[in-house]
C-alpha cells in the first residue's frame, strides 16, 4: 500500500509538472503575441501618421534604418507599391486576410507564413486616408524560438520540483501509513484516526464484538455439552458398575436397567439434537428445499404427538388453510415438533395446544398456542438459547435437552422468518414464525 500510495503521489506530481511547463510556454507565447501585436500597432500608427504627412515618398527613407519590421504599401487594388524587404511581389494582396479587415474595419490582423519569406510572420494593416493599406509585419520564428529556449531552464527547475515532490511525498506516505500502522485492532473505536477510516473501524469494532460473542457462546455450550454428556454418563456408568459387581438385587435390576435406557435414550436424543443444530449452522447447505405445505406438516405432528397429548389429557387441534411455499421438510418438521412437544409438556392437566396455519400476501406463517404454565418476561429473551432451561427440574424430568428451542430459532433463520414470542406466566404461550413467500 506504501509503495502504491508513493507511486501515485509521484505520477501526479509528475503529469502536473509536465502540465504545467506546457501551460507556461503557451501562456508565454501568447502574452509575447500580444506585445508584439500592440508594438505593432503603435509603429504602423507612427508610419501612417508620417506618410499622410509627408506622402509615401518618405517610406524610401527607411531603407536606411535596420529592417525589423517589414513594411508594405498595398494600393485599393491589392497591388504592392512599396516593400521595405525588396522582394519581387507580384502577387496580389487584395485577398489577403489583413487587408480585406483593413478595407472592412479600419485595421487587421494575421498570422501565417509568408509565401514571399518562408517564415512565420504575424501582420498587421491599417487603411490610409487615401484609401491604400499601410501594413507592417514581423517574423514569429524568434518569439516560438524564445520560449521554447525557456523548456531546458523550465526543465530543469520541473526536475529539481520533481525531487523535492517525490521526497515530500515519501515523507507524507509513511506520515499518513504511521497511524494505520499503529492501530489498535483489539478496540478500534479508541484509535484516533482519519475521519474517513471511521466506517472501517466501526466495521472492524462490530466485527470483534461478534467474534467475542460468538466465542462467548462456544465456551458456553462447550461447557454445556460436556455437562449435559456428563450428567447420563455418569449415571449409566454407575448403574452398570453396580450390577457389574452383582451389588444389585434381582427384583432392582429392571429398575436400574430401565434407568440405563433412559439415560442412553437421553444421550442418544441430545446427541441427534447437537448433529441437527450442526447443520443448521452451516445454513442447511446439505439439505434441499421441496415444495411443502405447512398445514399437511401440522397435521403429521398433531397425529404423531397425540398419544402424548392423550396421556397429559390435552387437547391438540390444527386450524387455518394450506400454507405452500419452498422449505427443507426436515427442519420444517423438527420445528413444529419441538414446539407442540413443548406446548404440551409445559401444559396444565386438561389444556389445550392450538396449532394454526395461514398466509397474506406477503408472507406464510406457522403458529403453536398453548395454556400452559407460561414463561417468566426476564426468560423469554434467552428461552431460545442452547440448553437454557426455564425450569430445570421440570425439563429433566421430562427429558428434554434444552435444544428445542435453539432447532426453531436456526430452522427459522435458514428458512429467513422471524419468530414472535407471547407469553403470561400461568396463562400460556403464542409462538409464531412467519416466512416470506417464494422462498
Amino acid at each position: 500500500m506504501k509503495k502504491r500510495l508513493r507511486k501515485s503521489m509521484i505520477l501526479i506530481v509528475f503529469v502536473t509538472l509536465i502540465i504545467t511547463c506546457g501551460c507556461t510556454t503557451w501562456v508565454m507565447y501568447r502574452q509575447t503575441m500580444d506585445v508584439i501585436r500592440k508594438d505593432m500597432a503603435q509603429e504602423a500608427a507612427y508610419i501612417r501618421r508620417t506618410v499622410e504627412l509627408f506622402g509615401t515618398e518618405h517610406l524610401q527613407q527607411m531603407d536606411r534604418v535596420e529592417r525589423r519590421t517589414r513594411v508594405t504599401l498595398i494600393d485599393s487594388d491589392g497591388t504592392v507599391q512599396y516593400d521595405s524587404q525588396k522582394s519581387k511581389v507580384k502577387e496580389n494582396h487584395a485577398g489577403r486576410k489583413e487587408v480585406v479587415e483593413a478595407k472592412a474595419h479600419g485595421e487587421g490582423t494575421d498570422v501565417r507564413r509568408s509565401r514571399s519569406l518562408g517564415n512565420e510572420m504575424m501582420y498587421y494593416a491599417v487603411l490610409l486616408e487615401n484609401g491604400q493599406i499601410l501594413r507592417v509585419s514581423k517574423n514569429m520564428d524568434t518569439v516560438l524560438q524564445t520560449s521554447l529556449k525557456i523548456l531546458p531552464a523550465m526543465g530543469a527547475v520541473g526536475a529539481l520540483m520533481f525531487l523535492v515532490a517525490a521526497a515530500l511525498s515519501q515523507w507524507q506516505v509513511k506520515k499518513l501509513i504511521r497511524p494505520i500502522n499503529h492501530m489498535d485492532l483489539e478496540h478500534p473505536l479508541e484509535n484516533q484516526i482519519y475521519e474517513e477510516l471511521v466506517p472501517l473501524l466501526e466495521s472492524l469494532d462490530r466485527r470483534n464484538k461478534e467474534k467475542e460473542e460468538a466465542e462467548k457462546i462456544r465456551r458456553e455450550f462447550s461447557a454445556n455439552v460436556s455437562h449435559e454428556l456428563k450428567t447420563p454418563l455418569t449415571s449409566i456408568s454407575g448403574y452398570a458398575e453396580l450390577m457389574e459387581r452383582g451389588m444389585v438385587k434381582k427384583e432392582d435390576v429392571e429398575r436400574f436397567s430401565g434407568r440405563i435406557y433412559h439415560e442412553a435414550r437421553r444421550l442418544i436424543t441430545l446427541i441427534h439434537d447437537m448433529m441437527k443444530l450442526s447443520h443448521l449452522d452451516e445454513g442447511g447447505s446439505e439439505m434441499e428445499k421441496e415444495p411443502v405445505d405447512l398445514m399437511e406438516i401440522a397435521k403429521e405432528t398433531a397425529e404423531r404427538l397425540k398419544p402424548l397429548a392423550d396421556r397429559k389429557g390435552i387437547t391438540l387441534e390444527v386450524l387455518g388453510e394450506t400454507a405452500a411455499f419452498t422449505g427443507i421438510r426436515m427442519v420444517l418438521e423438527e420445528m413444529l415438533f419441538n414446539l407442540c412437544e413443548n406446548a404440551i409438556k409445559y401444559n396444565r392437566e386438561g389444556g389445550r395446544v392450538t396449532v394454526l396455519t395461514g398466509s397474506s400476501e406477503e408472507e406464510l406463517f406457522l403458529q403453536v398456542k398453548d395454556t400452559g404454565i407460561g414463561i417468566r418476561e426476564e426468560d423469554q429473551e434467552r428461552v431460545f438459547e442452547r440448553f437454557y432451561r426455564v425450569d430445570k427440574s421440570r425439563s429433566k424430568e421430562s427429558g428434554g435437552t434444552g435444544l428445542g428451542l435453539s432447532i426453531v430459532k436456526h430452522g427459522a433463520l435458514v428458512h429467513e422468518g422471524r419468530i414472535c414470542l407471547q407469553s403470561r406466566e400461568g396463562t400460556g404461550t403464542r409462538i409464531r414464525i412467519t416466512f416470506p413467500k417464494n422462498k
